[in-house]
């Protein structure tokens, strides 16, 4: 893709965290878990990330299938039937992966089947922390190309979580960009990318003459113990890795 090598990624990535990362309770993959949505995509996918060895949370994102996620890649108990949307509980805080994939679009949009079961979640949270995994962002974060694939209905979305102080968090994918900030007063950050990262705002790019930024891809180290949160941005290989001679 783009002269990048998925593959090859995703193994350095999977070594890093077999390295490095045994003790973490779990992975969350946030959306886009392959670029064509077809079966040998995820057939591929399945067979690299058995070689995981900590438990893996998948997420739908715009290029990914449903219906061959859930064929192929293992998911929660608490998973909606028609969507993928679930919650894991842990000794810090309620983890809750949303589905924001709108079908056949790259933006995404959070409807109210799936706003009522997100509510019906917090509502019953009674106090414990609840950290927001998505894959589009609710709201513009000031990256022109970018911004035109967020979450239709974000403002409702925004109107809900803000609302319940349980919400201490949200992460975001998509965007292929590390920017950290607040929205509506809730912490956010987004992540760079484990395959291309989309190149800086400034100067001014389209996607007509796109090409991906010559950065490193990077995973996240997210750390909860109590009120505390830590997000690492770590990068586990070098730009050179993956990306065809040019």
């Amino acid at each position: 893709m783009l002269g990048h090598d998925p593959r090859v990624r995703l193994r350095a990535a999977i070594d890093h965290i077999n390295a490095h990362h045994t003790d973490a309770r779990f992975c969350v993959i946030s959306g886009d878990m392959v670029n064509r949505g077809a079966e040998d995509d995820y057939t591929a996918l399945h067979t690299q990330l058995d070689r995981l060895s900590i438990p893996f949370l998948p997420m739908v994102g715009n290029h990914d299938n449903r219906a061959l996620l859930r064929q192929f890649l293992p998911l929660p108990d608490t998973c909606m039937s028609r969507f993928v949307q679930y919650h894991v509980s842990t000794p810090e805080g309620l983890i809750v992966c949303l589905d924001t994939q709108k079908e056949g679009s790259d933006g995404g949009e959070f409807c109210r089947e799936r706003r009522a079961w997100l509510t019906d979640v917090l509502e019953k949270a009674e106090g414990v922390p609840v950290y927001l995994f998505m894959h589009h962002p609710p709201h513009s974060l000031g990256l022109p190309m970018q911004d035109t694939g967020k979450m239709e209905e974000g403002a409702a979305f925004l109107d809900l979580v803000s609302k319940y102080e349980c919400v201490k968090y949200m992460f975001i994918g998509h965007v292929h960009r590390p920017i950290t900030g607040t929205v509506r007063g809730v912490p956010f950050a987004t992540m760079r990318s484990v395959l291309y990262q989309a190149p800086a705002p400034r100067p001014d790019w389209d996607w007509e003459s796109f090409s991906p930024g010559q950065e490193a891809p990077n995973l996240g180290v997210l750390t909860i113990s109590g009120t505390s949160v830590t997000l690492q941005y770590e990068q586990f290989c070098s730009y050179q890795r993956g990306v065809r001679d040019q």
